[in-house]
């Protein structure tokens, strides 16, 4: 990709063009914006979290300058809370469910008031969990990424020892390779790990691969019990002519490169950039390609904007920063030029009378030196080599009941590869967090 990797912007703008994308609240600031919660005795914004965050009695505590207090009740529910803060569709979660939205327009910023409290412990280097007496139990949890560390931290103060098994070399999972680099800021990923993993008993083997190094099964017969918090692994592909050509990069392989990188200018980027998808990653890895330096950057939709897994603030975010969204248009071959990717034609749709998807036969193209598919991930069948006779499915993902159980016995699975709910983090923490307690009073003998 020699032609279009270039240093378009000096190293101060890319610290400002990757820098937080919503800045801290002061402490005057957030004593002010703790003050307008009506602190609602059945408060709607507890019950549209995920983890149940009890979130007026945060607020009390900011707004008594109890930071310390209010950060205990946001980990003690979720434990990746400062990255929930951060990543969290608040709009449409606790902040879509806020009383002050009826009332004046503006719901109280729940997420900028969980950022301050739990930015407060993390800053001050304090644990403030403690582990129960060891239970001489050991527990495999399969991936670092949010619903196994979740999973991992509550069965840790439970006093069970851990055994997590993670085939990248940091922990973190989505959180430290797959989130826009301007959200999750100043390697706040990995300190948060490092936080977790502060409690004790909690043990990574990076670089073993399930399915390879270790299998479901035989991790079943040596531990107590096992959870799988393996995640989508795999990315899905456009199926369409020209897919193979040099410029055309799944989303989620350049946004990792993206975030491990020490320089950004040395990325390649192309000038004319097209992304395909509707969802988060298509809205972050636009929105960064622009603060790279591309000059044009569309994001190619086939459906409307109603139907986008990108919520409403996300769309506004990649809008505000220049990126383009075509709505109403599905790709149906990219067209190269020497090998290289030169542009990409796509064919307008419409919903038939039936509501089913359908093309018009009218087609246009898009000049693009850069290619990015985001049009969703999927489980890796290797990933369950040997044991995916013995697990059930549910379609494309495994199934497990409402405490997280799977049909093997001792093996619990969370997070996106059972995709029970919405794939996000938070969900994904609250499932780590149900297996957990299914795990431990199994392990009690309940």
């Amino acid at each position: 990709m020699g032609d279009i990797r270039s240093h378009r912007r000096t190293a101060d703008d890319y610290a400002k063009a990757f820098a937080d994308l919503e800045p801290p609240l002061s402490r005057k600031a957030a004593i002010v914006e703790a003050s307008r919660c009506l602190f609602c005795y059945d408060a709607p914004c507890v019950e549209a979290c995920p983890t149940s965050i009890d979130i007026p009695r945060f607020i009390r505590g900011i707004q008594t300058d109890n930071v310390r207090g209010a950060a205990m009740t946001i980990l003690d529910a979720n434990i990746l809370g400062g990255t929930c803060a951060r990543v969290c569709p608040t709009e449409i979660l606790c902040e879509g469910s806020c009383v002050r939205l009826d009332q004046d327009h503006e719901p109280v910023m729940i997420g900028a008031l969980q950022r301050y409290a739990t930015d407060y412990l993390f800053e001050r280097g304090e644990q403030p969990f403690t582990r129960a007496p060891a239970t001489g139990r050991k527990v495999a949890v399969v991936g670092a990424g949010p619903a196994g560390l979740a999973c991992a931290h509550h069965l840790a103060r439970l006093g069970h020892d851990v055994v997590i098994f993670e085939k990248k070399p940091k922990g973190g999972g989505l959180n430290e390779y797959g989130i826009a680099t301007y959200k999750m800021t100043n390697d706040f990923a990995q300190r948060e790990v490092d936080f977790l993993l502060s409690l004790g008993g909690i043990e990574i083997r990076h670089g073993v691969v399930l399915g390879m190094d270790v299998h479901v099964a035989d991790l079943a017969e040596q531990y107590d019990a096992v959870f799988l918090g393996i995640g989508m692994g795999g990315t899905n592909a456009l199926r369409i002519e020209g897919e193979e050509l040099d410029g055309v990069m799944n989303a989620v392989v350049f946004i990792e490169s993206l975030r491990q990188a020490a320089d950004k200018g040395e990325l390649p980027i192309g000038r004319d950039v097209v992304v395909i998808g509707g969802g988060n990653t298509a809205i972050d890895m636009a929105t960064q390609a622009k603060r790279l330096g591309a000059e044009n950057v569309t994001i190619v939709y086939r459906r409307g904007v109603e139907h986008m897994g990108a919520t409403g603030y996300e769309q506004e975010v990649a809008q505000t920063n220049g990126v383009k969204i075509q709505l109403w248009a599905a790709p149906v071959r990219i067209l190269g030029d020497g090998g290289r990717v030169a542009g990409i034609e796509f064919e307008y749709t419409r919903l038939d009378e039936r509501g089913t998807l359908a093309l018009t036969g009218e087609r246009f193209v898009l000049p693009a030196d850069q290619v990015f598919k985001a049009v969703g991930q999927n489980l890796v069948a290797a990933d369950l080599n040997g044991s995916a006779e013995r697990l059930a499915m549910a379609g494309s993902k495994i199934a497990v009941d409402t405490d997280r159980r799977t049909s093997m016995p001792r093996v619990w699975a969370g997070g996106d590869a059972t995709g029970l709910d919405q794939d996000l983090t938070v969900v994904a923490v609250e499932d780590g967090k149900i297996a957990a307690r299914s795990i431990h009073s199994f392990l009690a003998g309940n």
